[in-house]
């Protein structure tokens, strides 16, 4: 693939604060890549350990990094980033992530079959030595109706999109009661204009996740996944969504307390478990958590 670095295929944008000692890995997972036609910006908070040292040890022109001060919303950092970039294609990896070699190849096969979204399947990596495959779609599930009322299923850092499909929906959300959630929103939003995604059940890069502020970290993106679930409902005029909204409250409210189980805050879990099943007691997954819960197990 020939590499124009004025006018590449892809643009890809890496927010980062203070993650020197993972950046290398994010970055060397990029130059390893068996499709060559990209661009990386890093857009850099300021960080105060060497961030700045490992992106200029790079000397290849595609990656460069600009500073940026986010006021702890990432969503305006990975908008700034897409606003100095103008491939017709858009891709965002955290800084603690990475990809495998094929991650761009392959999506960009299959945004030539007519997609205008592709995510494909992630390793998660952590707390500790934890490894495990999650998969996402499929395609049934990336409908708006799907999405809004069954929860997301499209990861950020496993996702190519066409630059004109973000530009049609305003990209992400800055709003601070989005903060972790404003992905959620934004495929929503191009799921509500009937953009085409897809999925590839290969596992193409690595997500982590650290132990040390996990639960938090979860009870604070179940808070934000509520509200755009509020913001979205809020528009919605069909009384018969009625059932489907309780039960989807229920389950943000389960999400918490599954956060707190898997944490290995068993006693902390119980009140989160107690109101889902109050506002909406019609779901069996409950109930085995909960069982679960009462001996100590974490799923």
């Amino acid at each position: 693939m020939t590499k124009d670095v004025l006018n590449p295929r892809v643009s890809i944008i890496i927010p980062t604060y203070n993650h020197a000692h993972f950046l290398s890995a994010a970055l060397n997972s990029i130059c390893a890549q068996t499709f060559g036609d990209w661009e990386v910006i890093v857009v850099n908070n300021f960080s105060e350990d060497d961030t700045v040292a490992v992106v200029e040890s790079y000397t290849d022109p595609r990656i460069r990094m600009v500073n940026f001060s986010n006021h702890g919303i990432i969503a305006a950092a990975r908008n700034y980033g897409l606003s100095l970039t103008h491939a017709p294609l858009v891709a965002f990896l955290d800084s603690d992530d990475f990809w495998y070699s094929k991650k761009l190849e392959a999506t960009m096969e299959k945004l030539e079959r007519g997609y205008d979204l592709v995510c494909h399947a992630e390793v998660w990596m952590g707390p500790g030595e934890r490894r495990r495959t999650v998969q996402y779609g499929p395609e049934r599930r990336a409908t708006y109706e799907s999405l809004l009322f069954e929860g997301n299923c499209i990861s950020t850092s496993a996702v190519v999109v066409r630059r004109d499909c973000l530009e049609r929906v305003g990209s992400f959300s800055i709003k601070s009661e989005f903060v972790t959630a404003e992905d959620y929103d934004l495929w929503l939003r191009l799921a509500r204009e009937r953009m085409r995604i897809g999925f590839i059940d290969e596992v193409l890069g690595e997500y982590r996740i650290h132990a040390s502020n996990q639960s938090r970290i979860a009870l604070c993106n179940s808070q934000a996944v509520k509200a755009v679930f509020d913001n979205h409902c809020d528009a919605l005029e069909n009384i018969n969504f009625n059932r489907k909204i309780r039960r989807r409250e229920s389950l943000i409210i389960y999400s918490g307390a599954r956060a707190l189980q898997d944490g290995g805050k068993h006693k902390e879990a119980w009140a989160h478990f107690f109101r889902a099943v109050v506002h909406y007691p019609w779901v069996l997954r409950f109930y085995v958590a909960m069982l679960l819960n009462a001996f100590g197990v974490r799923p």
